[in-house]
């Protein structure tokens, strides 16, 4: 694992084609509300399908609370099939440092709708 990037970093990045942002979360966590742009690989699942990450040049793993991504980044870092010289980062703080960083700026979402308008 490379670092933790802030929230307001990984709002930069979500134009970036070339930035994978993991949602470690269960599924229905995730339906509920997620980073735009973001994808679901729950944590439980992360070993059996950390294939689909192969190549990526940056990856950003997501949790709510900042915690389980640090590992799960880490376990990123440690596959083969992630080149040597990619970026793999853990989301500070979580969806909760997420909600309080850009909720409170009022950013807009892919949709066009303000962040405090995310359902969590």
């Amino acid at each position: 694992m490379d670092a933790e990037i802030s929230p307001a970093e990984v709002y930069e990045l979500l134009d970036d084609e070339d930035v994978r942002i993991v949602d470690i979360r269960p599924e229905a966590q995730f339906e509920r509300g997620h980073v735009p742009g973001s994808e679901c690989i729950p944590f439980h699942a992360l070993a059996d399908r950390i294939d689909e990450l192969d190549g990526a040049d940056r990856i950003v793993t997501v949790c709510p609370e900042g915690k389980s991504s640090v590992q799960a980044a880490r376990l990123i870092a440690s596959y083969e099939g992630v080149p040597d010289d990619a970026r793999v980062e853990s989301m500070e703080g979580g969806l909760r440092a997420w909600e309080r960083e850009l909720e409170s700026s009022d950013a807009p979402d892919e949709d066009g709708e303000t962040a405090s308008d995310a359902p969590f």
